[in-house]
């Protein structure tokens, strides 16, 4: 598993590397802090804010999940490929039952907490067949409730399996780098 991991990384960095990307200087700027080195060795703690951030985003319904998820991991010092790959749990398949869950969170926690929802955002509401009128706040409070529950519950899930499996990931980075070169040296 961390020879796969190592090989996706080498890839991303070369092809984020690339020879006619590197001259420019506005790639310069965004890609000096992207290549720091601590942000794709994965650890224990690096790993669950990165996955936090990826589970947020991939609820978030806009595009470029990914590239905001990347851009946040970069600024919270969280592992970057762990971010960007869960964005991808929401994709034109999985969309719709995510999209039903939120609309049904959303209505439940706005009436649960008695949320005011200003006038603008509530007049805004389309017909679903099999689920009725749903709201633009219905599907607001919705996806930012469920990306949050869903960003809490990547660190216990994260720190579980550092519990169970120490090797595959450990507790810090050098923890990594050490137990891959030891696998090297048994023939792994």
């Amino acid at each position: 598993m961390k020879v796969h991991y190592l090989r996706m990384v080498r890839r991303a960095f070369r092809a984020l590397r690339h020879p006619k990307l590197r001259d420019r200087p506005w790639w310069q700027r965004i890609s000096k802090p992207l290549f720091h080195r601590s942000l794709w060795v994965p650890c224990r703690d690096t790993v669950a804010a990165g996955l936090a951030i990826g589970l947020f985003f991939s609820m978030v319904p806009f595009i470029p999940q990914s590239i905001f998820a990347a851009v946040l991991a970069m600024r919270v010092k969280g592992n970057i490929p762990f971010a960007v790959a869960a964005c991808f749990i929401s994709n034109p398949i999985t969309n719709a039952p995510f999209w039903l869950a939120q609309i049904w969170l959303g209505q439940w926690f706005i009436n649960f907490c008695s949320l005011p929802i200003p006038h603008f955002v509530a007049r805004v509401s389309i017909d679903l067949p099999g689920v009725g009128v749903a709201s633009l706040s219905n599907f607001i409070v919705g996806f930012i409730t469920l990306g949050t529950l869903m960003a809490l519950a990547a660190y216990p899930l994260v720190h579980l399996f550092s519990a169970i499996l120490p090797k595959h990931l450990p507790v810090h980075r050098r923890g990594f780098k050490q137990a891959l070169s030891a696998g090297r040296s048994d023939g792994q």
